[in-house]
């Protein structure tokens, strides 16, 4: 996402500085575990040697990076010192779903630094949800280093989330209607608390971090144990719409026969393709559900013929074709670079590549669908913890000086 040059002007004064430590700070984190040059750093940001060596200083003065020696030198000149962030500054990330609420510790760069997941039902009320993940925060935090502070907390809600103020207009799955889950949790930890669509917030993690990198016009398709969520990136800028509610594709009308879904619709995409007749076929509780993968890639190596690999090989080529009609659809309207699939999502397409590029081949328009890529989410199950981090740390990222000054 971030491929093009970022200019700023050298330092004047105060509010240059800011703008420019908050500048670097983003150029270094979006660059991961790897860190930049600092000749990289001169040549992204137009400033001069001496003006970057300044920056990092202070940067690293306040626990935010580092400075070392590249791993490999050149033979020629001085090389370039590499510059990478720390893991001082650490969010926490929250995603509740209807099997559970799953939390990470994470540090700056998208390093997943610790994961803890509590049991949870469909029937857990905001105010539950809010007790349930204050604990399992409290208990996430015990971990922490004696010289790593906390930056705040990310929630990826699966659900409408309102941008100004976080309040969850709906979660369908929980039944939750304007719950105010962001503030009573922030209130219980005494904590700043951010959140925001489940899938909003994956579409910025793999844009920055996985395989969205450098790309400008993504789709990304999130699948999990409540359903289907989407996020888009277009012209290199996260599409929201007017209230933060845009990418609901997961109510994409995939079969006019269909069941009705939740919101009142027939044949919506995730009331036809669900990760439950997948576990059941496969004999996988929730729990187990990182194991779908694999489980379906060994299912789709058995003989074929069998009575299980039957029912197993029909669902999944059942659901890929709902899937390639939603995909279909995003395609032609938002004429993305980039599908990326996550979640259960991943899975079903890893199962059988063949079945959903060989459909989006020949129904897209032609001008639309010949440039596009379909791939599984790079980050894997942490996608969503590394985008509910990424909120949380979006204050750090605009101004640190401001945000250690006030912490």
């Amino acid at each position: 996402m971030d491929s093009s040059k970022t200019r700023v002007r050298g330092i004047g004064n105060d509010s240059l500085r800011r703008e420019n430590l908050a500048t670097v700070l983003r150029l270094v984190h979006r660059s991961g575990s790897a860190g930049s040059s600092r000749s990289t750093l001169t040549a992204r940001t137009g400033l001069n040697r001496s003006t970057i060596a300044a920056l990092v200083a202070e940067l690293a003065s306040r626990g935010l990076v580092a400075e070392s020696d590249p791993a490999i030198r050149s033979s020629v000149g001085r090389p370039s010192p590499i510059v990478a962030v720390t893991q001082k500054a650490v969010a926490v990330a929250v995603n509740p779903e209807i099997d559970s609420i799953r939390l990470a510790l994470v540090g700056l760069g998208g390093s997943v630094l610790a994961r803890h997941r509590v049991a949870a039902t469909a029937d857990l009320s905001a105010s539950q949800a809010v007790e349930l993940t204050a604990t399992a925060v409290r208990v996430l935090l015990q971990k922490l280093g004696p010289e790593q502070w906390m930056v705040g907390v990310g929630v990826a809600v699966p659900g409408l989330v309102r941008t100004e103020d976080g309040l969850v207009r709906l979660a369908p799955h929980f039944g939750w209607v304007d719950e105010p889950f962001t503030a009573l949790l922030s209130s219980s930890l005494d904590l700043p608390v951010s959140a925001a669509n489940d899938a909003t917030l994956g579409v910025l993690a793999e844009g920055t971090f996985g395989a969205g990198r450098g790309i400008g016009d993504l789709v990304y398709l999130n699948g999990g144990a409540s359903g289907i969520g989407g996020g888009i990136i277009t012209g290199g800028l996260p599409l929201n719409g007017a209230a933060g509610y845009a990418g609901e594709l997961g109510h994409t009308l995939v079969n006019s026969n269909g069941v009705t879904c939740h919101c009142g619709a027939a044949g919506c995409l995730e009331t036809e393709v669900r990760r439950a007749p997948l576990l059941e076929l496969l004999g996988l509780t929730d729990e187990e559900s990182d194991e779908l993968g694999s489980a379906l890639l060994a299912a789709f190596e058995e003989v074929s013929g069998s009575q299980r690999s039957s029912e197993i090989r029909a669902e999944v080529e059942r659901q890929l074709g709902y899937l390639g009609i939603a995909v279909r659809t995003a395609i032609n309207t938002l004429n993305p670079r980039l599908i990326v699939l996550g979640g259960f999502l991943a899975d079903l397409y890893a199962a059988d590549p063949g079945k959903l590029n060989n459909s989006l081949a020949a129904r897209p328009l032609a001008a639309s669908g010949e440039s596009v890529q379909v791939v599984p989410a790079e980050l894997g199950s942490d996608i969503l913890m590394v985008g509910a981090a990424e909120l949380a740390f979006s204050e750090l990222l605009a101004d640190p000086v401001k945000f250690q000054d006030a912490s």
